[in-house]
C-alpha cells in the first residue's frame, strides 16, 4: 500500500509531461493557419475558430504586424478547408467575445494547406459601435447648417415634403399596403409571372431568327409610308371630295327619306314577287329564247306579216276520204276504251284502216308522210309509240 501512495506522484507527472508533449508535438493532429486582419478588435489567444457556427480549433497568437493583425490559428487536421477560403471575425453581440469564422464550407476541390496564409484582401472585420457613431456624426455634419443646409436647402425640403404628406398619411399607408399585396400577388404568381417572361423571350428569340424578314417588312412598311406622303395632296383631295360626296348623300337621303322608303317597300313587294315566282320565271327563262326564235322564223320581212301553215288542205281531204277515220283521231286520245269510236262507227262509213286506228290510235302508213296524219298537220298532240 505504501508503495503504491509513493507511486501515485511519479504516475501524475507523467500524465503531465506525455499531455504537454502531445500538446507541443502533436502536429499530425492539427493545422495551422495565418490570417491578416486590418484589425482584431476582441480576439485573444483561445478565442474560437469555427466553420458555419461549429469550433474546429482556437486562435493561437495575435500579433500586430506593421499596418494589419497577424492572427495565426490552429484547427483540426480532418476539417476540410477549401484552398480559397476566406476568414472572417464574427461578432455575435455588440459587447462579447468574438471568434474567427473560416468560410465557405468545403464542398470538393483542393483543400487548404497546413500553414497557410490569408491575405488581409481575404479577411474581414465587423463595423465597429465607435465607426457607426462616427458615420451619424458625419452625416449630421454634412446636413446641417454647415453642410447641405447651409442656405436652408434642407429646411426647404424637409418643409415641403411635410406640406406635400400633409393629411396624405392615411393615403400613404393605403399605397403602401397596396403595394405590399402587388409584392404578395407577384410571388404568388412568380410561376406564371417567369413564364410570361419565358414566352416573350420566345417571341423575341423568334424576332432575332427571322431578322431578314423583319428587316425586310420594315422597309415595305417604310416604302409603302414614302409613297403615302407622296401622295398626301392627291389623298386629302379624295377625301375632302369623299366628305363633300357624304355630306350631299346625306342630305339628298334626309331630304328624299319619305320617297326612298316608299320605293324600297315597293322595291321589297317586287322581291317578294319575284321570289314567290321564281319557278314561273324559271321556266320563262328557258322557253322565251324558243319562243323568241320560233317568233323570228314566222315573220315575213317582205309582206311584213306572221306567215304559218296550218295544214287546212290535208284536214279537208282526211274529211273527204275517210270522215271515221278523222273522228276516231280527234277522240282518240281521251277515249282510251274505244266507245266512242264504236258510235262514230256506226255513224260514220268505215274505211280499211279504221280498225288500225281503234287498236293503236294511228292510221297504217302514216309514220313516214303517209297519206293520213293524225296529228292534224301538228295542231293535235298525239302519242307515239
Amino acid at each position: 500500500m505504501g508503495v503504491l501512495k509513493r507511486a501515485l506522484p511519479l504516475l501524475v507527472v507523467g500524465a503531465l509531461v506525455v499531455a504537454g508533449a502531445l500538446t507541443v508535438f502533436g502536429g499530425d493532429d492539427q493545422k495551422t493557419l495565418t490570417a491578416h486582419f486590418p484589425r482584431a478588435i476582441s480576439i485573444y489567444e483561445g478565442s474560437d475558430v469555427r466553420v458555419l457556427g461549429v469550433p474546429v480549433g482556437t486562435v493561437e497568437k495575435v500579433t500586430p504586424s506593421g499596418t494589419d493583425v497577424e492572427v495565426t490559428v490552429r484547427y483540426d487536421a480532418d476539417v476540410s478547408i477549401p484552398a480559397d477560403a476566406r476568414a472572417v471575425i464574427v461578432a455575435p453581440s455588440i459587447v462579447g467575445d468574438r471568434y474567427v469564422q473560416l468560410t465557405p464550407a468545403y464542398d470538393g476541390g483542393e483543400v487548404l494547406a497546413d500553414g497557410a496564409v490569408i491575405a488581409e484582401d481575404d479577411t474581414a472585420v465587423p463595423l465597429e459601435l465607435d465607426q457607426i457613431y462616427s458615420s451619424l456624426d458625419d452625416l449630421t455634419v454634412a446636413l446641417g447648417p454647415r453642410g447641405a443646409n447651409s442656405d436652408g436647402a434642407l429646411t426647404d425640403l424637409l418643409e415641403t415634403t411635410a406640406e406635400n404628406f400633409a393629411g396624405e398619411g392615411e393615403r400613404f399607408h393605403q399605397t403602401i399596403e397596396d403595394f405590399g399585396q402587388l409584392s404578395t400577388t407577384l410571388d404568388d404568381n412568380k410561376e406564371e409571372l417567369f413564364g410570361s417572361l419565358g414566352e416573350l423571350q420566345k417571341f423575341v428569340s423568334t424576332l432575332a431568327e427571322n431578322d431578314q424578314t423583319v428587316r425586310r417588312f420594315n422597309n415595305s412598311l417604310a416604302e409603302v409610308s414614302t409613297m403615302l406622303a407622296g401622295e398626301r395632296e392627291e389623298l386629302t383631295a379624295s377625301l375632302r371630295n369623299l366628305s363633300v360626296a357624304l355630306t350631299e348623300v346625306g342630305g339628298f337621303v334626309r331630304e328624299n327619306r319619305d320617297i326612298l322608303g316608299k320605293n324600297i317597300r315597293g322595291l321589297k313587294r317586287v322581291a317578294a314577287v319575284l321570289v314567290r315566282q321564281r319557278a314561273a320565271l324559271e321556266e320563262t327563262l328557258k322557253t322565251a329564247p324558243v319562243a323568241l326564235g320560233n317568233l323570228f322564223l314566222t315573220y315575213n320581212p317582205q309582206s311584213g306579216t306572221l306567215d304559218t301553215n296550218a295544214n287546212i288542205g290535208n284536214i279537208v281531204h282526211q274529211i273527204q276520204s275517210d270522215p271515221g277515220l278523222l273522228v276516231c283521231a280527234l277522240i282518240g286520245n281521251v277515249d282510251p276504251g274505244g266507245q266512242l269510236c264504236d258510235l262514230a262507227e256506226t255513224i260514220l262509213p268505215r274505211s280499211a284502216i279504221f280498225g288500225d286506228v281503234r287498236r293503236t290510235g294511228r292510221a297504217a302508213g302514216t309514220v313516214r308522210g303517209d297519206r293520213f296524219d293524225l296529228s292534224l298537220g301538228g295542231l293535235v298532240e298525239v302519242d307515239r309509240p
